[in-house]
């Protein structure tokens, strides 16, 4: 067992070194050496890159990449391109995608300058903020709307953070209510016992999906922080596949396709349950679209 065990950590080892070897012949002769382009997905990244009730990746990422694929397939000539997706956490996406194992990483991941050090992005696909989500009888939009009421947020968070400095620099008197985690600040509002909760607003868009009546609910268009970026990763120093990948998202974005996908992700019902998470485009995202960046710098997509 342990000649059989050593064997096959041997194997592993092997592929992983014949990857990397080929990555650093650059990601194009990679894949046309290979036959295949390998793309890694996230599991419950919803609705960005997530399982169907088939165990296959779907999503609006994934959408995206499979632009990025047709692109590739056109480029090198090789309409028979073999596909292969290989599932990643936060924790391997970045080390995978160095090493070889994977071309493309599909998800939500954030675009910042310390992964910047490490990978390459394409041209950013969404942008997160920090808002709080409220019930619309409430009529509560502005962040001057909650002005003297409780308001509720996750302990620990940067939301949390953001909530009690724009409390502080704006003089709002808000009682700040912290909550152990997203569900029970969510449920805080729900009760009544705070009018708003304050987080990441594609995570407040998947809460009011999930609740009985998501209806109900609606999400702030004032924000607490700029936008974060969201980027389809690449490795980095390979500016012939990132100018593929990137003239297919800019492609994308400018033909109206990239506004279709996100309508078909965020403001429909997604599989596998039907939930429509209601989450209307952001100016900021709508700019990004019309004139796309790769940069990591929040400041860059007001």
């Amino acid at each position: 067992m342990k000649r059989i065990a050593l064997g096959l950590a041997a194997t592993l080892l092997a592929a992983g070194l014949h990857n990397a070897a080929l990555a650093q012949q650059g990601t194009l002769d990679k894949i046309k050496a290979s036959g295949t382009i390998t793309v890694g997905h996230r599991d419950a990244s919803i609705p960005f890159s997530y399982l169907d009730d088939k165990q296959q990746p779907i999503g609006f990422a994934m959408d995206l990449c499979a632009r990025v694929v047709d692109a590739v397939k056109a480029h090198l000539t090789m309409p028979n391109l073999k596909v292969a997706f290989q599932p990643v956490t936060s924790a391997t996406r970045i080390p995978l995608l160095a090493n070889g194992t994977i071309d493309i990483e599909c998800g939500s991941t954030t675009n910042n300058a310390d992964r910047q050090k490490q990978v390459a992005f394409t041209m950013s696909h969404f942008l997160t903020a920090s808002r709080f989500i409220s019930k619309k009888p409430d009529n509560l939009t502005r962040i001057g709307d909650l002005k003297g009421k409780p308001v509720a947020s996750t302990s620990g968070t940067t939301n949390i953070r953001q909530l009690v400095e724009a409390n502080t620099a704006q003089n709002l008197g808000i009682n700040v209510m912290p909550a152990k985690d997203h569900a029970e600040a969510f449920l805080m509002v729900d009760t009544g016992r705070a009018v708003a909760f304050v987080m990441d607003d594609v995570l407040l868009a998947g809460l009011a999906a999930n609740h009985a009546n998501p209806g109900q609910w609606q999400i702030s268009s004032d924000a607490f922080s700029l936008p974060e970026p969201y980027g389809i990763m690449l490795r980095r120093d390979d500016p012939a596949f990132k100018k593929v990948v990137d003239d297919a998202m800019i492609a994308t974005f400018k033909s109206g396709e990239g506004a279709k996908l996100y309508t078909k992700w965020f403001q429909s019902p997604i599989p596998p349950k039907g939930i429509n998470l209601n989450l209307p485009m952001s100016p900021a995202l709508r700019n990004q679209f019309a004139n796309p960046i790769d940069s990591a710098d929040p400041a860059a997509y007001k």
